[in-house]
């Protein structure tokens, strides 16, 4: 049986836990699909994970190496473009089940910088198959989002 599930909050870890979930997952004979927004291009250090021998793939749109956050308006502007398609190729993973487990890591960011609106994300969560688990993870999550979510973890820091 599939589910929806947010890990959002304050605290760093909201990738390591997702990413496990997913390795989880993988060893148990799923597919993975995990989708990074927001991260550029050049985050090499998980491209190992794709040489385990299991159904587990990583996408990044982003052609800049830069995260977004450090990018010139000009490049935001050329990344957004990018990163519709992302958003895109979300939706199709999820409207044709081309996978089992599909993480959209920070596309909760999304929301916060108004590259996607919550009534788009919530029309594309809306389209998951009975048996497709899908991890969404940002820092903060909308009522829209949350209502639509079998299980929302909210990691925050100790300071």
């Amino acid at each position: 049986m599939g589910s929806t599930e947010v890990y959002c909050g304050d605290a760093k870890g909201k990738t390591t836990l997702a990413l496990g979930q997913s390795l989880k997952a993988a060893a148990t004979g799923k597919s993975v699909i995990i989708i990074q927004f927001l991260k550029g291009k050049d985050m090499r250090e998980l491209d190992y994970l794709e040489d385990l021998k299991m159904d587990f793939k990583i996408f990044r749109f982003e052609k800049l190496e830069k995260c977004y956050e450090d990018l010139t308006p000009e490049e935001k502007q050329e990344e957004n473009m990018n990163i519709q398609n992302g958003v895109n190729y979300a939706r199709k993973v999820i409207v044709t089940s081309e996978c089992d487990f599909l993480v959209l890591d920070e596309i909760l960011g999304l929301l916060d910088i108004g590259i996607i609106s919550e009534e788009t994300l919530c029309e594309i969560l809306k389209k998951r198959g009975q048996d497709m688990h899908i991890i969404l993870t940002g820092r903060k999550c909308p009522d829209s989002i949350r209502a639509l979510a079998d299980n929302v973890t909210v990691l925050t820091s100790e300071d």
